[in-house]
């Protein structure tokens, strides 16, 4: 079954078409990945999918068609959005405590949803008075806790040190294991070429490109070779071809190499080449 579906999806504010013609298929159990730079429609595709705009064509959750989600389908759903919901005033457990009402989810399982996300020891720590990687934590253990189905993640990790971003990466993949569904918008290429089992390339309301990460890297390579440092550190770009076999295992049999790569170019270059633009961060 499709975790989501999206069929010709449109969407206009005002005169500018922000939306025009978008059709995606999540499987259940997939981290998909939306890429784009600020203002290409991630957001507003996750607003059609939860139903706070209603759009042209047809979107779908769990078969159920996004204008009439109800408290079912919104039990299923967890979100870490760009606007924070968090209330600032009140203690980390509060709010925790708040939302584990709203979702019936009995307070003793909070402790350990807040050890996942490593806020064990902030409990009485106010939401205003933590860091962006803590109040970020925080989001995230909040969307998790009424183990959702369906998981967004709308930036996650935008502006985190490197150590706090690895934190969450792990987490997506451990809720991932456990059979949730996670839809990722980003603009880090590198994010999600490592954590997405599938993509898709948004430019100017239209999907340029759509499919695996390495296998949308390899389509577009346009250049078929090694490039090699040597132990004396010299930089060698080899043809990947027949006649470079003997070249290529000398050099390994007199260690000489220190680094090997092949050549296919990143997802950065992917969506240079395919839109003509830099995906600026």
């Amino acid at each position: 079954m499709s975790a989501i579906k999206l069929e010709n999806v449109t969407r206009a504010f005002g005169e500018k078409q922000v939306l025009k013609g978008i059709s995606l298929d999540i499987s259940e159990g997939e981290i998909f990945g939306l890429l784009g730079p600020s203002g290409a429609g991630k957001t507003t595709i996750i607003n059609i999918l939860t139903g706070q705009l209603s759009c042209g064509g047809r979107a779908e959750i769990f078969g159920t068609d996004c204008g009439r989600i109800g408290r079912k389908v919104y039990r299923e759903i967890g979100a870490v959005l760009d606007n924070c919901g968090l209330y600032e005033r009140l203690t980390c457990m509060d709010n925790m405590k708040l939302f584990a009402g709203i979702h019936n989810v009995p307070f003793g399982q909070i402790g350990g949803i807040l050890e996942k996300v490593g806020l064990t020891g902030s409990e009485k720590i106010k939401a205003g008075k933590m860091s962006k990687g803590m109040k970020q934590r925080l989001q995230l253990a909040r969307a998790i806790l009424h183990q959702p189905k369906l998981l967004f993640l709308d930036e996650p990790t935008s502006g985190l040190d490197p150590s706090t971003a690895a934190e969450i990466h792990t987490l997506m993949q451990e809720l991932q294991k456990n059979g949730t569904t996670i839809f990722l918008t980003t603009h880090n290429m590198d994010e999600a070429y490592r954590m997405c089992d599938r993509i898709a390339l948004l430019n100017e309301g239209n999907i340029a490109e759509c499919g695996n990460p390495a296998e949308i890297c390899r389509k577009h390579c346009s250049v078929s070779e090694f490039n090699i440092i040597t132990s004396d550190e010299e930089k060698l770009s080899i043809p990947n071809i027949p006649e470079s076999a003997g070249q290529i295992a000398e050099l390994i049999r007199s260690g000489k190499i220190k680094a090997i790569h092949s050549a296919e170019p990143d997802l950065g270059t992917v969506f240079l080449k395919l839109t003509g633009k830099e995906l600026a961060q």
